[in-house]
């Protein structure tokens, strides 16, 4: 099995949540030694000038980033035209965020199920979303919120232009039963 393959798959699926040493050596189920010189080969083998990636040590953990002598291109890419549209994950993650902001990244996550720290950066760099701040919570998490610039994106003079939510104006008192909801079988 090609180790540094696997790395690299490794590397790609958990995005900006990096690996730390001691993670590569669990999954891997390989020892130390051994992890650190797979992941400096891959290493190596990034920083050539023909690759567009390189593997970078952050916050203690190993990631997948892009180089930054491409960042004008990849500035393009977000300022784009013709790449602004957004796709069902963006959407989902604005309307999380518009309904109950300012909110962490953690939240929206957690209500969505999945990870959502890509999109929000690439929400945050075309300027719908924007950090407001830190959660006085363990962490201190980023607090984000819409920008004028979403209003202007969804053609919106204020958020109160927004639909309402049937739920949040309801009261719920007792919790619910889905046996006997209305979508019984009959």
């Amino acid at each position: 099995m090609n180790l540094k393959a696997v790395l690299e798959g490794l590397l790609f699926v958990v995005g900006d949540d990096g690996l730390t040493i001691d993670q590569i050596v669990d999954i891997m189920e390989i020892e130390e030694e051994h992890a650190k010189e797979v992941l400096m080969d891959l290493r190596r083998e990034y920083e050539v000038n023909d690759r567009g990636v390189r593997i970078n040590f952050l916050g203690n953990t190993f990631k997948l980033t892009t180089k930054t002598e491409h960042k004008d291109y990849f500035q393009k890419l977000i300022t784009n035209p013709q790449n602004n549209n957004l796709s069902q994950s963006a959407l989902e993650i604005l309307a999380i965020i518009v309904y109950n902001e300012p909110i962490t990244r953690v939240q929206v996550d957690e209500i969505r199920g999945v990870s959502s720290s890509q999109m929000i950066r690439k929400l945050v760099a075309k300027g719908l979303l924007k950090e407001v701040g830190r959660a006085p919570m363990p962490g201190r998490p980023i607090l984000y919120k819409t920008t004028n610039e979403f209003l202007d994106y969804f053609g919106l003079f204020s958020k109160e232009d927004l639909p309402r939510l049937a739920f949040a104006s309801q009261e719920i008192t007792e919790e619910t039963d889905l046996f006997l909801s209305r979508y019984k079988e009959e």
